[in-house]
């Protein structure tokens, strides 16, 4: 049976983390004492600096484990007029400084998969495949995770082959609960394509907010949603049937918006008895 470890998306917005503890706390080293996981978004944004890698790796316990996002320079994410779009070397260099970045946690065993998030416009193609078998290449030997946004990849004629491709190259299934909301959302493929560890990211179900990227303050209501306990529920029996394809499930809570991950990834814990052994001690704000 696989083991289960559960965290969140980022480690600053979740105010009710820190409640009672001094403004100066280091959030990260806090975070830490109540979940074994997290995962790294501002990679997104930008390479992040060894330096920076570097102290999350020293301010956690050793247990702790990061998935960190790619950069969206790696993904495509970047388009239209005066986006940068780099040639392939340009590509290489990216990828080469991103892995370089990664040496902190790889060394002392804290990364637990990079997480390559495809934007809603990165349709299944023949040219996207060798760009995923590409991007798979230039991650060498690291545990890469994919997350596709596309609902073309897996409709009735193409979900198998999907996964099939997954599995023969590699790739960590990162599996999403979100809105059913168009071409641009995925259905909850319950499959595992790696042996040793399954993904698992809950976006929240605003299908209404979804597709509304761009717009001001888009983020701040796209991720806004507080999953139900029959909901979670519903996910305790299909981490049983997951349970006997993978190792090891990470689950990632994501409906940061209104502060319900937090809330919502102790809760699950709670309804799959996940104890929480291993964790830093938690700091109390006394005086």
């Amino acid at each position: 049976m696989a083991d289960i470890h559960i965290g969140l998306a980022g480690w600053g917005d979740h105010p009710d983390l820190y409640a009672g503890l001094s403004s100066g706390i280091h959030k990260l080293k806090a975070y830490s004492g109540h979940f074994p996981l997290v995962e790294v978004d501002s990679s997104f944004y930008a390479i992040p600096a060894v330096k920076n890698m570097e102290a999350w790796v020293g301010e956690t316990p050793p247990g702790f484990r990061f998935i960190v996002k790619a950069y969206q320079g790696m993904t495509g994410h970047k388009r239209g007029e005066g986006a940068d779009q780099p040639d392939a070397d340009g590509l290489m260099k990216m990828f080469c400084e991103f892995k370089e970045a990664l040496a902190p946690m790889v060394q002392t065993g804290k990364l637990k998969a990079v997480l390559f998030q495809y934007p809603p416009w990165f349709a299944c193609t023949k040219e996207n495949v060798d760009i995923l078998r590409r991007a798979r290449e230039a991650m060498g030997d690291l545990p890469v995770a994919l997350e596709l946004r596309n609902r073309t990849w897996f409709t009735p004629e193409l979900a198998a082959r999907t996964l099939v491709f997954m599995e023969k190259e590699g790739w960590i299934h990162s599996i999403c609960d979100e809105p059913q909301a168009g071409i641009g959302s995925i259905p909850i493929v319950l499959k595992a394509t790696h042996p040793e560890l399954t993904v698992i990211r809950f976006h929240g179900r605003n299908a209404e907010h979804w597709n509304q990227g761009g717009g001001p303050n888009w983020r701040d209501v796209r991720y806004l949603y507080r999953y139900s306990e029959e909901e979670l529920l519903e996910w305790k029996l299909r981490l049983a049937q997951l349970q006997h394809e993978t190792k090891e499930i990470c689950i990632i809570f994501n409906n940061n918006s209104g502060g319900d991950a937090a809330a919502n990834a102790k809760q699950l814990a709670k309804l799959l008895g996940i104890g929480d052994g291993g964790l830093a001690p938690r700091q109390l704000e006394l005086f």
